[in-house]
């Protein structure tokens, strides 16, 4: 039996080509409202499957391996690591979306999910209707205000943004071993994560196109991305953020995520959460309570504007 049969009662399994030979793997459920929702590192979409069942009540949700992870493509890379910049990777979702028939749709995401997430919002701000993420601060924030306690917590970010293929021959001595040191070593430890899913991950990660895909993403963000969010100059997201992090994590004892997502968005809320850094394991029923009822108040808000 499938994780996606195991871990989604009811929902589908689809590969949506999104251009230049890209497909994005997708799991799908539910009906109403649409609302996509994107995994961190080094996961795949199955992270959300405590989430989406009780979402696919009332809305389309959809659950997509970002490029580079899970099912979906992991194309070759540039010089510049743009393939793997947070805009192409939001250009997935965008299209993907538009596949399933959702121009307007809420996001809920996590860690490096999150970022794709706040660049498909800049991106395409008439297409996101309310943004929730989950233990980020904005990546050029967080790079601009690394601390020794956030570079100690965090060294993989600085390890994995080394040049090819140093990280990529580390990781992939024991790729399991690596993925339990990285993923274990949380304030919860390995208990987030149901068996059925930690089988999927290992097996995605266990991929060296998933391993060199995966330090693309983070090469591109310490670089590429930043260009773009330079590029963007004064502009902040006009749709409203929900901002949520661990209360026993790294990111609100390292930096204060409101003020950053407040330089970054004109509409911020939010609060730390009673768990670590894999929220939608550790604590779906609040994170489904959160979701909801920013998805909830922005539709009520919708209405009221008609």
């Amino acid at each position: 039996m499938s994780a996606t049969a195991t871990l989604f009662p009811g929902f589908s399994e689809h590969r949506v080509a999104t251009g230049d030979g890209i497909e994005i793997f997708c799991r799908v459920g539910g009906d109403g409202p649409a609302v996509l929702l994107l995994h961190g590192y080094p996961q795949t979409s199955a992270m959300w499957h405590r989430v989406a069942r009780d979402l696919a009540r009332d809305y389309t949700v959809v659950c997509a391996d970002l490029r580079g992870y899970g099912r979906s493509s992991k194309p070759a890379t540039t010089d510049d690591h743009a393939p793997y910049s947070k805009r192409a990777m939001a250009a997935d979702m965008a299209a993907a979306m538009s596949h399933f028939g959702a121009e307007r749709f809420f996001v809920g995401a996590h860690d490096r999910g999150a970022r794709v997430a706040h660049r498909l919002a800049a991106d395409f701000p008439d297409r996101v209707r309310a943004l929730a993420t989950l233990d980020i601060a904005p990546t050029r924030e967080m790079y601009r205000n690394t601390t020794e306690a956030f570079a100690r917590a965090y060294w993989h970010w600085f390890f994995l943004i080394q040049k090819a293929p140093f990280p990529e021959r580390m990781i992939g001595a024991d790729p399991e071993a690596y993925w339990r040191k990285k993923c274990g070593s949380g304030s919860a430890g390995m208990t987030p994560f149901a068996p059925e899913a930690l089988e999927e991950y290992l097996a995605c990660f266990a991929d060296p196109a998933t391993i060199h895909g995966s330090c693309e993403d983070y090469r591109a963000a310490a670089l590429i991305d930043i260009d773009h969010d330079d590029a963007d100059g004064a502009f902040k997201l006009p749709m409203p953020v929900r901002a949520l992090w661990g209360a026993n994590g790294i990111i609100g004892k390292c930096f204060d995520p409101l003020a950053l997502w407040r330089q970054r968005a004109e509409r911020v809320g939010g609060h730390a959460l009673p768990g670590g850094h894999y929220l939608a394991e550790e604590c779906p029923d609040l994170v489904i309570a959160e979701f909801r009822d920013l998805f909830s108040t922005v539709a009520a808000e919708e209405r009221a504007a008609v």
